[in-house]
């Protein structure tokens, strides 16, 4: 009969001789026969890294030994919170021989954080990436409109909310026209249809015209709730153009949602609270206008009523040709003193010409003629003769006289 690998050795015979194969297959199958098939164990995670196929390789080490560990993609998909360097872990899994390399190693089917639930390390983990990144920052808030019209309302059509909220509204604002979009509030897929549904709605709203956007369910369990602390949420709700106020659970019951929205209620029936106004507290916020207004408008009848009796009783209004004369006389006035001022400057022009006048009078050689003097010129050249030198025997002058009489005259003689 052919000798098992786990007979022992007879001393007297020879020892075989294994192959590494052999000697791993060994180890393996002793390892599967001994340790149980699932085991729960608790450590530290060191070394933490993902593969681009999406499985997961990590150490989980305490104060003596390190222990490697496998998660397949399938199984790390359905964790809540993301693993971390330095992280302590409750994990159960299996142990096995990974032959290509010659080690054993523990393969993760699930974990949770030690000491803490899994869900709320998740809540923590992204609340904190969020706020990192400034989702939750106030300059990102849109104001709430102060009285909208036309309210959308994301929530389960099964649920009480959807009632609460919009009693709620009704009860305060019964002009307001809401608009339903049936999501599912929590279970597998939850997160993606609510956060598709916010980015639908604002896609249509060039058609819906809707002034803001109320996103919340009914309370529950933290599990219930979680559709509100997913990623996907929180981005539709950060991008919504749209104000979104989150309603999710009761009084003590905080989600990412909240924190990212526009508002937060703390009930679905305080969304209506926040969202419009009271109709009453309207109505009687626009009697004491109209009050203000009708009181201002008869204060400012009579005032205007008492400066126009101001305006009549003055004398313009008592004789309104008084102006027109006034200035009727103004004009007179300035015609007269501008006739004086022409008189003075034309007689004083007058003055002046015949004073130049004169003077050239008096310079005109020929007026010498009237006191019986007379002037003689050269008949051949025009020239005046001055004395006996400049004639000569025979040459013909003109004696020019008063009143441009002439004698013409031959020189015989000088």
């Amino acid at each position: 009969m052919e000798q098992s690998l786990f007979d022992k050795p007879n001393s007297n015979k020879k020892t075989d001789i294994l192959t590494i194969s052999q000697i791993t297959f060994i180890i393996k199958t002793a390892l599967e026969n001994t340790l149980p098939g699932k085991i729960t164990i608790t450590g530290q995670i060191s070394g933490f890294k993902q593969h681009s196929s999406g499985h997961c390789y990590f150490d989980l080490k305490d104060a003596n030994a390190v222990l490697p560990c496998v998660m397949w993609k399938s199984d790390f998909a359905k964790l809540k919170f993301k693993p971390e360097n330095g992280l302590a872990i409750v994990s159960t899994g299996h142990i096995d021989v990974y032959p290509p390399q010659g080690k054993y190693q523990f393969y993760a089917d699930s974990m949770s954080p030690a000491g803490v639930g899994a869900l709320q390390l998740a809540f923590e983990q992204l609340k904190n990436k969020l706020a990192a990144e400034g989702l939750f920052d106030d300059e990102h808030k849109k104001p709430l409109p102060d009285y909208p019209f036309r309210i959308g309302i994301l929530t389960s059509k099964s649920g009480a909310a959807l009632h609460d909220i919009t009693d709620s509204i009704f009860n305060r604002w019964p002009v307001a026209e809401l608009f339903f979009y049936d999501v599912p509030v929590q279970g597998d897929g939850a997160a993606e249809k609510i956060a598709a549904a916010i980015k639908d709605v604002n896609k249509r709203n060039s058609k819906l015209n809707l002034d803001v956007i109320i996103v919340g369910r009914g309370g529950g369990s933290m599990e219930d709730l979680w559709a509100f602390n997913e990623e996907a949420v929180a981005r539709a709700i950060f991008n919504s153009k749209i104000p979104v106020i989150s309603a999710v659970g009761h009084e003590v019951d905080f989600t990412i949602a909240d924190f990212v929205a526009d508002a937060r209620a703390s009930t679905p029936t305080k969304a209506g609270v926040i969202a419009v106004p009271d109709i009453k507290e309207v109505l009687a916020a626009l009697e004491s206008a109209d009050r203000r207004i009708k009181t201002n408008a008869i204060s400012l009848f009579e005032l205007c009523g008492q400066r126009l009796k101001t305006i009549l009783a003055a004398a313009m209004f008592r004789n309104p040709l008084l102006i027109v004369q006034n200035r009727e006389q103004l004009l007179d006035g300035i015609e007269n003193n501008l006739a004086q001022k022409a008189d003075r400057f034309f007689a004083g022009i007058k003055l002046r010409i015949e004073t130049l006048g004169a003077k050239l009078t008096a310079c005109n050689p020929k007026s010498v003629l009237n006191r019986g003097y007379s002037i003689t010129k050269n008949a051949a050249t025009g020239e005046i003769i001055k004395n006996i030198e400049e004639i000569n025997i025979n040459d013909t002058i003109i004696t020019e006289l008063k009143d441009e009489k002439r004698i013409e005259s031959r020189i015989t003689g000088k």
